[in-house]
């Protein structure tokens, strides 16, 4: 089963939205995700109603190494599984150093524990280049990389581009990738623009469909609701199954 991350440096570029979506339909296609959520913000952990407490009950006891991954695993009422974050995790790149032994130190626990075996994993790293979401990294097959329409975006996709091509050299088997534009607007010149450059760059690394700036989108999260929940008939439910469809037909969901 697939183990894919949504990734990228930069914040505000829809990657715990691309994240709680593709869970959500996931689900709805009759598969129950195990989503782990590596953002000390715990956004998604919040949103699937399964906040942590305190980081005794989350991914940071894994890290700590008084829990094992399996142990932290709770249902949501999503329908989805989920491994929640918790603020202390921001520890975790000062506590555990960033050796080879730390950088896979998700993917060994995963592996250990057979947890990938029956269902696929959905990894939200947080938007800093550390420990955390290097384990996403070293731990997935696929990453998925949302960048938002606008000209700061350009810069951190050659970023992203040159941190995961720098990292080919130690992974066993490089991830297959995708970008995804988020935040577009039609109506916007400097959007078709950075559309154009970021497709003369990738190639056939970018997805064809394209998320467009939504009402629904930026409102289902703060109500704790994907889109299809919140917004069925919405722009952005049906361009979230439109890259679904998308991703399936290419491959990056097998």
């Amino acid at each position: 089963m697939a183990r894919i991350v949504v990734f990228n440096q930069k914040g505000g570029v829809g990657k715990t939205t691309t994240a709680l979506n593709l869970a959500a339909l996931l689900v709805r296609r009759g598969s129950a995700p195990l989503v782990i959520d590596l953002d000390p913000q715990a956004h998604l952990s919040a949103i699937s109603g399964v906040a942590s407490s305190d980081g005794r009950d989350s991914l940071y006891a894994f890290y700590q190494d008084t829990k094992q991954l399996s142990q932290l695993i709770r249902a949501s009422d999503c329908g989805w599984y989920i491994i929640p974050a918790h603020l202390d995790l921001s520890k975790v790149d000062t506590q555990f150093g960033k050796g080879p032994r730390a950088l896979q130190r998700l993917n060994a626990g995963i592996t250990r524990e057979k947890l990938n075996t029956e269902r696929p994993i959905v990894m939200d790293a947080c938007p800093l280049l550390g420990v955390l979401s290097l384990n996403g990294i070293f731990a997935c097959d696929r990453v998925l990389i949302p960048i938002s329409a606008d000209y700061l975006a350009v810069n951190g996709a050659l970023q992203i581009d040159r941190t995961l091509r720098a990292l080919e050299r130690v992974l066993e088997k490089p991830p297959m990738r995708r970008f995804v534009i988020t935040r577009f607007d039609a109506r916007r010149r400097m959007s078709w623009d950075i559309d154009r450059k970021l497709r003369e760059r990738f190639g056939a690394e970018m997805c064809e469909t394209r998320i467009a700036e939504s009402v629904s989108l930026a409102e289902s999260p703060a109500k704790n609701r994907d889109v299809f929940a919140h917004a069925p008939e919405s722009r952005g439910a049906s361009d979230y199954v439109a890259l679904m469809e998308e991703l399936d037909a290419t491959g990056f969901l097998n």
